[in-house]
């Protein structure tokens, strides 16, 4: 019977293929234009929640005049971020460190910041590569890793969502596809004490990215180089040609010389006949 279950709800999702789509086929909850009365871009979060795995809200994005989230929240009280999409908890902040701390880090980032303490293991993924997502499959973030110990940068538009419960279609999915998700009936953050790792090892390699710029400038530097070798075989090329037609020209002239000291000879041989010739007459 689940198995039959399982099936009917995924084939009446927004998309035949929502078992493995972005956010399962589903799209932000209106409500995260209004998010703690900020005037947040729905397009924004659909296109960054949804429809992405790589690009990001701009930088600075949380402390925009229409946003300005830190002004929102409560600095005596824990904020609790959940899913724009379905709506399950995904971090807990401040936690392990004061407002003011929380605050400095995302400003100066340009992101909502979060450390290990603050992360609802269990309704989170983190890729090996750093790329984070809700186990709703929606976007989330990366993983870059400060002094030693991970620092989620999340993009704001994807944790702007309120809590579903779990009745609601968009967790239901989640319940039929056996993802193991701490729903907001389970959750409480009193109580709750995170699993993650201080550092997971999950972000992309910057070494990796200091080989591939290192690649790139030595390419790039080589094509001058490239390019003056390439003249230079030219040159010696076209030169040596041209000597080669020089000594061939050489050897035409004296053969060429050597006729016409002969016909000189033999004119010079006509010439002082006629003198003769003349006084004869």
């Amino acid at each position: 019977m689940r198995t039959i279950m399982k099936l009917l709800l995924i084939l009446t999702a927004p998309t035949l293929t929502s078992a493995t789509a972005q956010c399962y086929g589903y799209k932000p909850m209106p409500s995260v234009s209004t998010y703690l009365g900020a005037n947040i871009n729905y397009d924004t979060s659909n296109k960054i929640c949804c429809n992405n795995h790589r690009y990001a809200e701009y930088s600075g994005y949380l402390n925009a005049p229409e946003v300005n989230l830190f002004s929102r929240l409560d600095p005596h009280n824990e904020t609790i971020f959940y899913d724009s999409v379905c709506g399950i908890p995904l971090f807990i902040a401040p936690r392990g460190r004061s407002f003011d701390e929380w605050k400095k880090e995302s400003l100066h980032h340009g992101w909502p910041s979060f450390r290990h303490q603050e992360i609802v293991s269990e309704n989170v993924i983190i890729h090996s590569d750093g790329r984070m997502e809700s186990k709703c499959l929606t976007h989330l973030g990366h993983n870059l890793p400060e002094g030693g110990t991970d620092r989620y940068c999340i993009d704001l538009v994807c944790i702007a969502g309120q809590p579903l419960s779990a009745e609601d279609e968009r967790v239901k999915i989640l319940q039929l596809l056996d993802e193991v998700v701490l729903e907001n009936e389970e959750f409480n953050a009193n109580s709750y004490v995170s699993s993650a790792e201080s550092f997971s090892g999950n972000y992309r390699d910057g070494s990796t990215l200091v080989i591939i710029a290192l690649s790139v400038g030595a390419a790039i530097m080589a094509i001058p180089f490239c390019s003056f070798v390439i003249k230079y075989m030219s040159r010696r090329r076209a030169k040596r040609d041209g000597n080669q037609k020089d000594d061939k020209s050489g050897e035409y002239e004296g053969v060429g010389g050597t006729e016409h000291s002969e016909e000189a000879s033999d004119t010079h041989a006509i010439h002082q006949n006629i003198p003769t010739i003349q006084s004869t007459v």
